[in-house]
C-alpha cells in the first residue's frame, strides 16, 4: 500500500502529540510506504499534445522511531514528480485554517479523484462541512446558537442568556474565542474585533457550565465513535480547553450520551466521504464538527491504551475495497422529518 500524506511541513510536526504522525507510524508498522507533500506542492498542467494529471513533488519518507522533542523523527528516502492517482490513498491532512489556498487545494484534489485517486476525507465534502457551521444541521444536538454579521442581533442574543461565548467563523485551536458574562463588559469592543462593522460573519453560543469537566473531542471514524474521548480542560482561569490554548487533555470512555449522539451525526456525514470526523461536545451539546484534520490519536492511544491510528487505517482499507462512491450529497439533500 502507498500512501501520500497532505500536511504541514514534516519538519514543524510534534510527534509526541500529532495525528498525522500517529497514522504514519501505524501504516509503516503494517508494511506501507509513506509519501509527504504540502499542498502548494501539487499542480495540474495542460500543454501541447499532453494533459498532466494531477501531481505534486513529493519526499518518500522512513519513520526513525524517535518520538521525542527534539529528535529526527523521519529520513527522506527519495524525492519524485507524480500523480497523485498512483497513490492507493491521499490523506488530506493539512490543518486549519480553511482559508482560498485550502479551498483551491481541495478543487485540485478533486480533479484528482476525477483521474482516479482515492483521497480522504472527500475533498468536496471539505467544501461542504464548513466546521463551526456544520453543527447547523443538527440542531437538536446544540445549545442555543446564533450566527450573523449584524451586532444588533448579537447584543439582543446576550440580552436573552446573559453568558455568552463569541468566535469567529474561521478560527482554530481556541483563537479568538470571548466570554462575555451578565454585565456585558468588553461586548462593544469583541463584536468590533470579531465582526468588522458588519464585514465578517461570527458565531454566538450560549456559555455551557460544563466546560470545567472538559470539551470533548469524540472521534467517528467509518461511521463509527471510537469508544474513548479527549476531555480538554481548561487550566488557569481559561475558558478554552483546547490543547493549544493550554488546556489539559484527560482520556476517558465515552458516555452512553456522547456515543448516541456520535452515531447519529456519523451515520449521516460518513457517507458523504468523511472518513474522520471530530465532534467537539460540552457537556452533552456539540459545539464544533472537526473534518479537516481531526487530531487527539497520541493522547488517547498514550493514556487509554486505545490504537485510534490502527482504527483509522482499518477503515481505511475497507473504505479502498468498496466500490468508488457516488458523487457527495451536500447537506442541503438531508431530509429532515
Amino acid at each position: 500500500m502507498n500512501l501520500l500524506f497532505i500536511a504541514d511541513p514534516l519538519e514543524s510536526f510534534a510527534v509526541y502529540k500529532d495525528s498525522t504522525f500517529a497514522m504514519m507510524q501505524e501504516a509503516q508498522a503494517r508494511g506501507w510506504r509513506v509519501s509527504a507533500c504540502e499542498p502548494q506542492h501539487m499542480f495540474w498542467q495542460r500543454g501541447g499534445q499532453q494533459v498532466e494529471k494531477v501531481s505534486a513533488d513529493v519526499r518518500d519518507i522512513r519513520l526513525t522511531g524517535n518520538n521525542g522533542k527534539g529528535e529526527r523523527w523521519f529520513e527522506q528516502t527519495g524525492a519524485r514528480r507524480v500523480a497523485l492517482h498512483t497513490f492507493d490513498a491521499v490523506l488530506m491532512r493539512k490543518d486549519p485554517p480553511f482559508d482560498s489556498e485550502y479551498f483551491y487545494a481541495t478543487h485540485l484534489l478533486t480533479q484528482a479523484e476525477r483521474e482516479g485517486a482515492r483521497v480522504f476525507n472527500s475533498p468536496q465534502a471539505l467544501r461542504n462541512q464548513p466546521e463551526k457551521l456544520s453543527i447547523l444541521e443538527f440542531p437538536e444536538y446544540i445549545a442555543p446558537t446564533l450566527v450573523t454579521r449584524n451586532p444588533q442581533h448579537v447584543r439582543d442574543f446576550h440580552a436573552q442568556y446573559r453568558d455568552i461565548i463569541c468566535k469567529p467563523l474561521d478560527g482554530m485551536g481556541g483563537m479568538g474565542i470571548f466570554r462575555v458574562k451578565d454585565d456585558g463588559l468588553n461586548l462593544g469592543s469583541i463584536i468590533e474585533s470579531l465582526n468588522g462593522g458588519g464585514s465578517h460573519t461570527m458565531m454566538v453560543q450560549q456559555f455551557l457550565p460544563e466546560i470545567e469537566q472538559g470539551d470533548k473531542r469524540v472521534l467517528i471514524i467509518g461511521g463509527e465513535p471510537v469508544p474513548y474521548c479527549l476531555a480538554r480542560i481548561p487550566q488557569g482561569g481559561e475558558v478554552r480547553g483546547n490543547l493549544a490554548a493550554g488546556g489539559k487533555g484527560v482520556a476517558q470512555p465515552l458516555t452512553d450520551a456522547d456515543r448516541a449522539v456520535a452515531q447519529a451525526i456519523g451515520r449521516v456525514l460518513a457517507p458523504r466521504g468523511l472518513l474522520l470526523i471530530g465532534l467537539d461536545i460540552i457537556g452533552t451539546k456539540v459545539t464544533e464538527i472537526n473534518v479537516t484534520s481531526p487530531t487527539c490519536f497520541r493522547e488517547i492511544h498514550d493514556q487509554a491504551g486505545c490504537n485510534v491510528a490502527a482504527l483509522f487505517m482499518d477503515a481505511l482499507e475497507r473504505a479502498l475495497a468498496s466500490p468508488v462512491p457516488n458523487p457527495v450529497v451536500t447537506s442541503g439533500d438531508r431530509i429532515f422529518s
